[in-house]
């Protein structure tokens, strides 16, 4: 009979879940992803259901890493919700399955999983793309994902200057007054972002806030929001003359509004930088657009639930 699944919550996927240990990993997926003729790795496109009534989606999101043995699913509600609501924009939780006997092992919080690998494979972007002397990050938006952007772009990078914007304002000098380090708040977009070397967009944004005019040449843009087919983030100017990469070719076709309704070719996944197959064009204009991957939870869970044990060994080896 199979043992009851291990409940892991926020707090403790929040300790386990560490840059350091979890970028390699991720690294490691997109590449094997991109591989051709790769049956090691399954993700069908994920389905979402919309909840109209509340102006939502819950997406469900199954995955399975066949060389490392690793089975996940992750349901996911995303909400666009009024500007003064208190409810959280995006909740998540990660099911991890024993492979071999089909139950369940795992249940833990997955809201910080995708705020976590999200950022993370973004900063993939930005080591691959990004100008090689980038002095000034953008970031635009204050939520938990710019938190989360933030965390690791200065754990990886050193920029000179943080610049972030925010549609209410707010919000922005709120986020700015919670980090560690210097942060100017703008009130424009445009202001924002003329001179930056790295833009990240983590928005709700459903119409372009960033504009291919304002962009820098040479600049690396990491485009997190605008996640459905009829959502937008950046205009077409931008999205035309840049070198776009993306996560996945099939779920970018399906499901990124930016590069469906501007017509841009798709010049590369971030796997096929990884494994060599194409070439960081790091001294043009360049857009990673990232819709988020099934893959990508499914390796945050096990790193997660790896550490779980590890700690649960820790702890029964110290008792008398």
């Amino acid at each position: 009979m199979s043992e009851l699944p291990v409940l892991i919550s926020r707090d403790e996927v929040m300790r386990f879940l560490q840059n350091g240990d979890l970028i390699p990993r991720l690294e490691a997926v997109l590449g094997k992803f991109s591989e051709r003729n790769n049956a090691e790795v399954i993700q069908p496109l994920r389905t979402t259901i919309p909840l109209q009534k509340y102006n939502g989606f819950l997406g469900i999101m199954p995955a399975y890493v066949a060389h490392e043995d690793i089975l996940a699913t992750k349901m996911v509600s995303f909400y666009q919700r009024d500007k003064d609501s208190v409810l959280p924009a995006h909740q998540a939780t990660v099911l991890l399955f024993d492979p071999e006997r089909g139950n369940v092992t795992a249940v833990m919080d997955g809201t910080v999983i995708t705020e976590k690998r999200t950022a993370a494979v973004s900063a993939i972007s930005a080591k691959l793309l990004m100008p090689a002397s980038a002095e000034v990050l953008c970031i635009l938006g204050s939520g938990p994902q710019a938190v989360s952007h933030y965390e690791v772009f200065t754990e990886m990078f050193s920029f000179r200057e943080i610049r972030v914007w925010s549609r209410r304002r707010e919000r922005a000098e709120q986020f700015a007054s919670a980090l560690q380090g210097p942060v100017t708040v703008y009130s424009s977009v445009k202001d924002a972002v003329v001179g930056a070397d790295v833009i990240i967009t983590v928005t709700m944004a459903t119409e372009p806030v960033l504009l291919g005019e304002w962009v820098k040449p040479g600049a690396h843009v990491a485009a997190v929001g605008a996640c459905r087919p009829n959502w937008r983030e950046l205009d077409d100017a931008l999205m035309r003359e840049a070198v776009v990469y993306v996560d996945s070719r099939e779920g970018a076709a399906a499901e990124s509004g930016d590069i469906i309704l501007s017509g841009a070719s798709v010049f590369a996944e971030l796997g096929e930088v990884i494994n060599g197959t194409k070439p960081a064009e790091r001294e043009k204009t360049t857009v990673f657009k990232s819709l988020g991957m099934g893959i990508q939870d499914a390796v945050s869970a096990k790193l997660v639930f790896d550490q779980w044990k590890s700690q649960q060994l820790r702890t029964n080896t110290k008792d008398p």
